[in-house]
């Protein structure tokens, strides 16, 4: 064997610019491209904010006072719904019973609802005596998440505010006489309670656990499928096998990048099975994780994980070495701040709302959350996420097997020298 020469050093090394230039550049725009996505996304909700669904119940049955044409829980519900609050609010006037099912089905965030008995309470403010308030009761839906619920209450809670001091105005103007208790009444006559619309577990982060569930299949069918990506390739002798100090290469296996494609495919599938069980098993079973619907919890744990991976294949097979970094993008950087599950979609910027049309993330976590907290209804997303999933998966192995057949057609071999 000829003699390699003596060693390099590495501040001989470290002197020259070229070895600098693309890890440097590289690892720059990482930092910088992953910084304004995820922090653009959480940044300004309350700026970003508009047309957040919340349901508007007006269940006052009273008569209209004298000289009205209709009662005051009309009147207050209809100025309520022409005022968006700049846009933020898309109030959908239902009734009681429409308002729980959207709120069981995760269609809104929240809800405002005036009582039956409203404008006999307000009339009763101008008795002689009068002790009692009218209420408004601000519903949540916690199953959204913690600060979609919130902004939803904000937004519900002024409304209401704003209605009460309205109102206390003109009933004020209209009483001629009133003792000291009905003149403080009569300052903001309305009180408003809020009340959980749809109640979730103790044990469901306050609605974050389908955020963390989600991203762990995520992660699941990504690491996954990079971990079995590689062990493939330095089982066959396409990549070297380096531990700690040890060193192999195997005898390179002669098989064209379809098959090696076919092949991790189906250890994919395999392997996520255990995966996909073990996420279940440690959240539910471990951790004690708020969940009904347990069978299809794992069966959709295991499709959803299984998606990822294939798309992870795939990508990595029609990218080569850079496909781990092209995979982490589609999966994980676009995909977390335009999941919706953690700030809702509508309190984002436009360019996230765009990206959540086809962004996995997305898609599965509105399985995980119907499944978690509305009942697994097809409504609440269920049935769109297996559609999407469905789609995720057609599309992985016909980008993988069209990108590979095309390789292989065009005489692309993965055969290397076997080294000394």
């Amino acid at each position: 064997m000829a003699d390699p020469g003596p060693e390099a050093r590495a501040a001989a090394l470290l002197r020259r610019p070229q070895l600098w230039l693309v890890p440097t550049v590289l690892t720059g725009l990482l930092a910088l491209l992953l910084s304004l996505l995820y922090m653009g996304g959480i940044v300004n909700p309350n700026g970003d904010l508009r047309d957040l669904p919340i349901a508007l119940v007006n269940s006052d049955t009273g008569k209209p006072p004298a000289g009205q044409r209709q009662n005051i829980g009309t009147e207050i519900s209809a100025a309520i719904a022409t005022d968006t609050a700049g846009g933020k609010a898309d109030w959908r006037t239902l009734t009681r019973a429409q308002a729980q099912d959207q709120l069981d089905s995760g269609r809104v965030y929240g809800a405002l609802v005036i009582p039956a008995d409203f404008t006999d309470s307000v009339t009763a403010l101008a008795t002689t005596g009068a002790t009692k308030r009218p209420t408004m009761t601000v519903l949540t839906n916690p199953g959204k998440g913690s600060l979609g619920s919130s902004l939803a209450s904000q937004i519900t809670t002024q409304a209401a505010r704003q209605s009460s001091v309205a109102l206390g105005k003109r009933l004020d103007a209209a009483v001629t006489t009133a003792d000291s208790t009905t003149k403080v009444l009569l300052a903001d006559p309305v009180e408003v309670v809020t009340q959980v619309g749809h109640p979730i577990g103790t044990h469901s982060g306050l609605g974050l656990s389908a955020f963390y569930y989600t991203l762990l299949l995520v992660l699941a069918g990504f690491m996954g499928g990079n971990v079995i990506s590689n062990g493939v390739d330095t089982a066959l002798g396409y990549a070297d096998n380096e531990i700690g100090p040890w060193h192999t290469r195997r005898p390179t296996v002669p098989i064209n990048r379809t098959q090696t494609l076919l092949l991790k495919m189906a250890m994919t599938a395999g392997i996520t099975l255990v995966s996909a069980s073990l996420v279940l098993l440690a959240c539910v079973g471990i951790l004690g994780m708020d969940a009904s619907h347990l069978p299809l919890l794992w069966i959709y744990s295991y499709c959803a994980a299984l998606a990822v991976g294939l798309g992870v294949q795939a990508i990595n097979a029609a990218f080569g070495g850079i496909g781990q970094l092209v995979s982490m993008f589609v999966f994980i950087v676009l995909g977390l701040p335009s999941s919706g599950a953690t700030v809702p979609l509508q309190a984002v910027p436009d360019f996230y709302r765009f990206l959540s049309h086809f962004e996995p993330m997305r898609q599965l976590s509105d399985g995980v959350r119907a499944i978690l907290f509305f009942d697994a209804r097809g409504d609440a997303g269920l049935t769109h996420s297996w559609i999407m999933i469905a789609v995720g998966t057609a599309l992985a192995l016909a980008f993988g097997f069209g990108m590979t057949t095309y390789y292989d057609r065009k005489g692309h071999k993965r055969l290397t020298p076997q080294p000394a």
